[in-house]
C-alpha cells in the first residue's frame, strides 16, 4: 500500500464552466454520464485554461446527497455555453492528496479523514451554509485521458486553522 503524500497549497481564485449535477447518493451512478458529457464538450470552451484537466467540485449541501460541478477552468472572457453553468471558486488553502491508479478511493478518503484528526487544520465550511458531510467540500482534478474505471487524480479539500 503506497503512503499518501499530503501537501498544503494556496490557490488563487478562478472561474470555471461546466455542467451541474445535483442528486441523492442513490442516483450517483448518473453522475458519471454528466462527467463524460462535460469531457466531450470541453471543445466548446475556447478560453479553457487547462483543457486537459477536468475538475469535479462537490458540495455536500443536502442530507441525502450532494451538488457536483463537472467543469474546466476558464479565462474571464469565456461565455457560458447553452446547458452549462459558471462557478467562481475563491482563493483558498487546500489539503492536496494524489490518488494513484490502482488504489482504493475509499481508502484514500479514509486516510484524509485520519489526517484531519492528527493535524491542526479543519475542513473549511462557509459559516452561513449547512453541510452534511465531514468533508463538506471536495475538489478533484482529473486528467482527461484517465481510465474511468481506475482513475488517478488530485484531491483538494479546502482547509483552515480554527
Amino acid at each position: 500500500m503506497e503512503k499518501l503524500q499530503y501537501e498544503l497549497v494556496t490557490l488563487p481564485a478562478y472561474k470555471a464552466i461546466g455542467v451541474k449535477w445535483e442528486g441523492p447518493y442513490t442516483e450517483v451512478s448518473s453522475l458519471k454520464d454528466v462527467i463524460v458529457e462535460m469531457s466531450n464538450r470541453v471543445g466548446e470552451l475556447a478560453y479553457a485554461v487547462e483543457p486537459e484537466v477536468q475538475f469535479g467540485l462537490s458540495y455536500h449541501l443536502r442530507p441525502d446527497g450532494f451538488v457536483h460541478y463537472s467543469v474546466f477552468r476558464v479565462q474571464e472572457q469565456q461565455e457560458v455555453p447553452d446547458g452549462m453553468v459558471d462557478i467562481r471558486v475563491p482563493e483558498m488553502t487546500y489539503l492536496k492528496v494524489s490518488h494513484e491508479k490502482g488504489q482504493d478511493i475509499g481508502h484514500t478518503y479514509t486516510k484524509i479523514y485520519q489526517w484531519f484528526k492528527q493535524n491542526d487544520y479543519i475542513p473549511f465550511k462557509e459559516s452561513d451554509v449547512d453541510y452534511y458531510d465531514d468533508l463538506p467540500i471536495k475538489h478533484e482534478w482529473y486528467p482527461v485521458n484517465r481510465d474511468l474505471n481506475d482513475p488517478h487524480f488530485e484531491i483538494l479539500i479546502p482547509v483552515h486553522k480554527p
